[in-house]
Parts: structure tokens; sequence; C-alpha cells
């Protein structure tokens, strides 16, 4: 009897322990496996918040069927008590382990609203976007120059929001200086950037930065971007180049980025005043020219006269042979890349054909021809 009575116990404590193993694993494929939301969502964790709050909001959404898998899930993992405020895009079919390492990581949102401090050549804006889930493209809800327009009375909603995405992005020409002026206008950085780094020295490109965030720190990222960039590009030059060091691929870099902003044409902008040197012409480029009167601060806001372009300075192209001394803006990468891989072209010449590019010439007799053409192009847009 009682070897009927164990058998019978041990039975049903296998029975037990398999239906056990099948309901963990279950729940292990629920945590892991596709989830059920049907298009992407912006899940927003408000501070204070808790992983039963977050479930909730999960499965009202439709994003989680299991609340308890979920929390169970992010306690064994360990994660349970490392939940972050913040927005969090959280995409098609997310599962629940995907969901809980987003909202368990680094807390930098990725959705709700961005506010980007843009730094450009003539301007410096604010654009206020907010990001559509479904489409993950950004929809432009707010811009203002601060300088000209003063800060709108809706800005502040955004601005004190606590888990708004914050952006710094410097435009391809932009100089240290006018990048420096504008960062100490950027509300929501910190701390004062003692010296104007060397021009030249700093990456136009987007930076995601935080709240309070020093603005000397982010200055050393731009500066180490940049020099990355540079030492990357240089090791892939072409042959036969006359730069010395890879500053002078800067300087030329600078200069093909300050005469064109088409991305196509820079190889071949690059080609000319490449060909320029070799042939020991003077570059005769008006924004070295610009340069040397402004020294990059601001925009000079008016055409040269004959007397400047006379003038006794290093940045004088048309009276100096070969490179001016520096860089007279920060180049993009795709200004680098022209300067250290141009176009193999015969072109000495290039003038602007009308439609914000150029038309480029090998001969003198072709590009007074084409300067002609563009003079009678500004002639008719002046009503003359």
């Amino acid at each position: 009897m009682w070897k009927h009575v164990v058998a019978n116990f041990l039975t049903v404590a296998i029975l037990a322990l398999l239906a056990v193993a099948a309901v963990l694993g279950w729940a292990k494929n629920q945590y892991n496996g596709p989830g059920p939301l049907a298009e992407a969502i912006c899940l927003k964790v408000e501070k204070g918040s808790n992983f039963r709050r977050v479930a909730d909001d999960l499965v009202a959404r439709g994003a989680v069927d299991w609340p308890f898998i979920l929390k169970v899930g992010a306690d064994y993992s360990g994660h349970a008590r490392d939940l972050k405020a913040g927005s969090y895009l959280v995409p098609a079919r997310a599962s629940m382990a995907g969901i809980v390492a987003q909202v368990t990581g680094t807390g930098q949102s990725t959705c709700g609203t961005e506010i980007n401090y843009r730094i450009g050549v003539t301007t410096t804006d604010v654009l206020v976007s907010e990001l559509d889930p479904a489409t993950q493209k950004l929809t432009e809800v707010l811009k203002f120059d601060p300088v000209v327009d003063g800060v709108p009375k809706g800005y502040a909603a955004f601005a004190e929001d606590s888990d708004v995405r914050l952006k710094v992005t410097l435009a391809e020409g932009v100089t240290s200086w006018q990048v420096i002026d504008a960062l100490g206008r950027a509300d929501f950085l910190t701390g004062a950037v003692k010296d104007v780094p060397a021009e030249g020295t700093l990456a136009p490109q987007q930076y995601e930065v935080e709240r309070g965030q020093d603005r000397d720190e982010l200055v050393t990222q731009m500066i180490a971007d940049q020099s990355a960039a540079l030492a990357e590009l240089w090791d892939k030059r072409a042959e036969g180049l006359p730069y010395k060091t890879p500053d002078e691929a800067l300087i030329m870099a600078s200069i093909v980025e300050k005469e064109t902003g088409v991305p196509g044409e820079r190889a071949k902008v690059a080609s000319v005043f490449l060909n320029r040197l070799e042939q020991g012409m003077k570059l005769q480029t008006d924004p070295t020219v610009i340069y040397g009167l402004t020294g990059g601060k601001g925009v000079l806001g008016r055409g040269l006269r004959q007397s400047e372009l006379r003038s006794n300075s290093p940045y004088n192209t048309y009276v100096i042979d070969g490179l001016p001394p520096g860089p007279i803006a920060n180049p993009g990468r795709a200004a680098i890349e022209a300067a250290l891989n141009p176009e193999k072209t015969e072109f000495l010449f290039f003038v602007a054909d009308g439609t914000g590019g150029h038309v480029f010439a090998a001969t003198l007799a072709e590009h007074n021809r084409n300067v002609a053409e563009w003079r009678k192009i500004e002639a008719e847009a002046s009503g003359g």
C-alpha cells in the first residue's frame, strides 16, 4: 500500500514539476517574444513611477497582454529598481524584455518633444519638434531666432519638460567664434568656455546634450570628433596632393566649404584650387578675404571693395601665394573628404550659374564667357 501511495505521490510531483516548467517556459516566451503592439507608441514614464504603473499603461495601450509577467521579468533580471523617467519610442511588436531594457537604460528620451538649438552661418534658431511614433518623423511645433525674435511664451512649456530631448546642431561652415557666441546663449547649458577654439577644429554635426551639461565639455567633444574625422580621412587621402600636414588639408577644406553649398560640387571646387596651386596661381577666393576682415566674428553683409581685394592681409589670397595661414571656418566631413580626394579635372575657374551652383572652366576665355552670362542673370534678376 505504501509503495502505491509513494508511487502516486511521485507521479503527481513529476506532473506538477512538468506543469511548472511548462508555465515558466510559456512565461519566458511571452517575456522575450514579440508583443501585441500593432503600431509604435511613445511611452512616457513619469518621475517617481514604478513598474506596476508602467505595466498598466502598456496594457491600456495594447503593448502588453500580461503585466504580471513584465513586472516579474523586470525583477528577475535585476532591473526593477532601474526605472528611469523619460519618453521612450516603443516599436510595433516590441517584446516585454525590450521594453524593460528601454525604460531602464540610459534614461535618454527617444520620442516626445525635441529642442534643437541650431547654430548656422547667418542665424541661430531654436526648433521645437514632436516625434510621430507611427511615422518616426519629426513635426515642427515652434521655430524662432532668440536674438531677432526673442523667446515666445509657448516655449517655456517645452523647455521645462524634464524629459525633452536636447540637441545642438552646428552647420557646416560656421566659425569657432560663432559657435562659442551662440553656445553662450543656450539656456539649457552651464559653465563657460574660456577661449575660442582654433578655427576649423570643431566638427559641424548634431550633438545630443543633457540639461545642465557643461559648455566646455561639449566643445571638447566637438574638437575630438573633428580631430578623429580629419585623422581618418587623412589616412585615406589621394596620392600626389600638395599638403604637408593634415592642418593644410583642413585649410583647403574650409575654403571649399565656404565656396559651395552644393554637395556634388565640393570635390570639383577642391580640384580648381589644387590645380591653381599646381600651376603657381593665386587662389583668389573671396571667403578668405572676408575672413581676414571679420576674423570670423559674424557676417560681412556686403560685397568686397577693390581696396580690400588689394589689402596686405595674410588671408588675402588675391595677393598672397598659396594657402592662407589657417582655416576660415569649420568644414564638415564632406568638405574635408573633398579636399583629400578631389576630382581630377583641368578646371581653373568657376562662377555662379544662377541656380545655386557653379559653372566651371579650364580656360580664361571660357571663364569670361561664363562670367558674362552670370552678369546677365544678375541684371535680369535686378530688373536691369
